[in-house]
């Protein structure tokens, strides 16, 4: 291995300047840092939200901003290694919790990031992507993918919160991130494909073997996920970690082309080991409470709570029920680092 490299201030004053005067910058005093020897630099902390508490802040929200005045009134979950005003909660995924008011319409627009909503609470609310309406209840995960048209309503009695995340911070990144607004696409009331063309695993409308549309289902009824987790449980071996992928029922693939999506069970009493990979994750507890160790920092988890595990961390999660199962929705950017080809799991 080389002997440590010659830093900037080793280098003549006047020399870095003439650098500097035609937008010049020697590569070798920051070599290291940007492509360093052994693990990779990581900013990205463990981090936990309380949804106690910050259900209390959005509902102040609701009550000082108007939707017309937030188009979308959302609190971001940050994370502080990252820098608090870069609105990340891992280097690729952004994480916020949404609220929306009985009677309030959030306006029609669509953007380049990917997003998906994951219902929290409360009933009556719905999100229409392209015309077809879907109704959210809590557990379920709604996809708006990039580029298409997308609102949110509230039919009901009672505040409606779900959980965002989308890949903005790659797309801003990348300087690609953008939106543009609509008028309202008022679609009427009737089952969404969830109901009707993808009722069934392993089946699927014979016209659509080999359709082209890359998002031929739009929700995931949190039902139907539970019931699969349960009987999947009740299947497998005693240490078979059990956890169910979100995809797409026509290709079998990720749902979204940068980010995704599963949904994890313990049993009463599990410890769950979290292997150590290249990918950053975010996990959100549905049904359940527990705790989590994160590369050595330690979280009490109640029901609604979320973590975020950055990338390369080992974790454990435990069901704090002896009697209950707990169910997790997990985020993560592994998708991503597949189709970049640095995706791997370390022993």
């Amino acid at each position: 291995m080389m002997d440590e490299l010659q830093s900037a201030a080793e280098l003549p004053p006047q020399y870095l300047s003439a650098l500097t005067s035609i937008n010049l910058q020697p590569l070798w005093p920051s070599l290291r840092a940007l492509v360093p020897h052994g693990d990779p630099t990581r900013r990205s902390v463990p981090v936990h939200w309380r949804y106690s508490e910050v259900r209390e802040l959005l509902m102040q929200a609701g009550d000082l901003t108007p939707i017309e005045k937030a188009e979308r009134r959302v609190l971001v979950l940050c994370n502080p290694g990252l820098g608090i005003d870069n609105l990340q909660a891992t280097p690729s995924i952004y994480v916020g919790l949404q609220l929306i008011l009985p009677g309030e319409d959030a306006p029609n627009h669509r953007h380049s990031p990917s997003a998906i909503r994951l219902i929290v609470e409360g009933e009556g609310g719905f999100t229409t992507v392209e015309g077809e309406r879907l109704p959210m209840e809590p557990g379920d995960l709604i996809l708006t993918p990039s580029g298409l048209w997308h609102e949110h309503g509230h039919t009901g009695s009672e505040p409606v919160i779900w959980l965002d995340a989308l890949d903005l911070p790659l797309l801003y990144y990348l300087e690609t991130s953008q939106a543009e607004e609509a008028p309202l696409q008022h679609a009427p009331e009737h089952p969404d494909s969830s109901q009707t063309k993808f009722r069934r695993a392993g089946l699927l409308p014979y016209d659509q073997l080999h359709d082209h549309n890359p998002y031929p289902m739009l929700r995931y009824p949190w039902k139907e996920t539970r019931e699969a987790l349960t009987e999947l449980a009740g299947a497998a071996d005693r240490d078979a970690l059990i956890q169910l992928a979100y995809i797409n029922p026509v290709t079998g693939e990720e749902c979204l082309p940068i980010l995704g999506f599963s949904a994890l069970m313990l049993r009463p009493g599990e410890c769950a080991e979290l292997g150590r990979r290249t990918c950053s994750a975010v996990i959100h507890a549905v049904e359940g409470q527990g705790s989590a160790e994160i590369d050595g920092v330690s979280f009490d988890w109640e029901r609604h709570d979320t973590l975020a595990v950055p990338p390369h961390a080992r974790g454990l999660l435990q069901n704090g029920s002896g009697t209950r199962p707990a169910f997790l929705f997990v985020v993560d950017d592994a998708p991503l680092h597949r189709k970049l080809r640095i995706y791997r799991e370390y022993a």
